[in-house]
């Protein structure tokens, strides 16, 4: 019984097959349907071999969504030299609450303002870099995709000591604000902390030595991610003036990066400047100064690396091959058909019936005599 079930069901399955095969005796090969199947091949294997780079690239996924948390701080990372030597400026933060937050985190080193051979290349390359984000905006997805790959964009050190006098100083560290609006700056003077607010004192500093002629090496908010270039980097301004003031208006947003080599809280920037001479008789008041005011956004926006599903590349890989093979099959066909009625119509003369004459040797032999007969009866 078990075996006579199983030569039903193996007959059932038989006749279900969609592959049926064809004897080889009943296959005809033509040297058309192998240069169309060479093709079709050739065709197959390039589709699949660019298909599989699509599968390994991946893209950013952007969403965005109402930014909940208030009560974290925010991390502002610094790192500007300024034309001016260290005991003359003074740097803090003031937020919108007139709170002034400590700078413990800000270190203040004595430095050269010229940079070495390596450094001005090093600092064009990131002015060139700037540029092209500023033209192609998708080349931040490609920053994002090699983050922990490049260096970070920290000015590089100089590699020989030099004898020339220390004459400006690099503002470097990093300080934790809350997340309201504030205004970051560096002007004459150290800060001190009074009952109404603070101060700085610059009384004992000659006017002549102001300059505020700065260079923003880095600057950027939340957690440092090396490769990642921010709108400030790079950024350089000279002036020859000593009552000029910097203004930088920068608009920060919250951002989540998740990329398949790090995850991390981080934020984007933009950010508008302008700049003045500060002259009381025309009218133009203000204090010299580099001034950062900066705003954070309600809104947070999550980066994440996509990359597409295995599933889906078999999908798009078995629709190629069966596309072009069933596509190649119909054009072969069709082409066939047409040159078969082509050549069909120029050969219709040569399949024309002729008129085929008998040989001399089926001739009857008695028609002589009779026609010999009747023309002697006539006579």
């Amino acid at each position: 019984m078990r075996r006579l079930y199983r030569k039903k069901a193996l007959s059932l399955v038989k006749e279900l097959d969609a592959f049926p095969k064809v004897p080889e005796s009943y296959v005809e090969t033509t040297a058309s349907g192998g240069t169309v199947s060479l093709i079709a091949f050739t065709a197959m294997a390039l589709l699949a071999f660019f298909e599989f780079f699509v599968y390994r690239d991946t893209w950013m996924k952007y969403e965005y969504e109402v930014d909940k948390d208030f009560s974290s701080k925010l991390r502002i990372n610094i790192d500007i030299t300024v034309a001016m030597k260290c005991q003359h400026v003074g740097a803090d933060i003031l937020d919108l609450a007139e709170t002034m937050i400590t700078s413990n985190g800000i270190q203040y080193e004595p430095v050269v303002f010229e940079l070495t051979p390596e450094q001005k290349l090093w600092h064009r390359t990131l002015l060139l870099i700037q540029n092209r984000l500023r033209e192609e905006h998708s080349l931040q997805e490609v920053l994002y995709k090699s983050v922990l790959k490049g260096a970070p964009t920290a000015l590089p050190p100089r590699e020989v000591a030099t004898s020339e006098p220390l004459g400006a100083c690099r503002i470097h560290g990093h300080v934790y604000v809350n997340k309201v609006a504030g205004n970051f700056h560096i002007t004459v003077g150290k800060p001190i902390h009074h009952p109404r607010g603070h101060a700085h004192i610059a009384a004992f500093v000659s006017h002549d030595t102001y300059n505020f002629s700065h260079r923003i090496d880095h600057f950027s908010f939340g957690e440092e991610i090396p490769g990642i270039i921010n709108p400030l980097d790079g950024t350089e301004k000279v002036t020859t003036n000593n009552n000029h003031m910097f203004q930088y208006f920068i608009t920060v947003v919250p951002t989540k990066l998740h990329t398949s080599k790090v995850s991390a809280d981080t934020h984007q920037f933009s950010v508008t400047e302008r700049e003045r001479v500060i002259n009381h008789a025309a009218g133009s008041h203000g204090v010299s100064g580099i001034f950062m005011k900066y705003d954070t956004s309600s809104l947070m926006v999550t980066v994440s690396e996509q990359h597409m599903p295995l599933w889906q590349f078999l999908v798009r890989l078995c629709g190629i091959i069966g596309g072009i093979f069933s596509t190649t099959g119909m054009i072969h066909g069709f082409v066939g058909f047409c040159f078969d009625i082509v050549c069909c119509r120029f050969k219709l003369g040569t399949y024309k019936p002729k008129e085929v004459g008998l040989p001399d040797a089926y001739v009857r032999p008695h028609a002589d005599p009779l026609l010999t007969d009747n023309h002697v009866q006539q006579e």
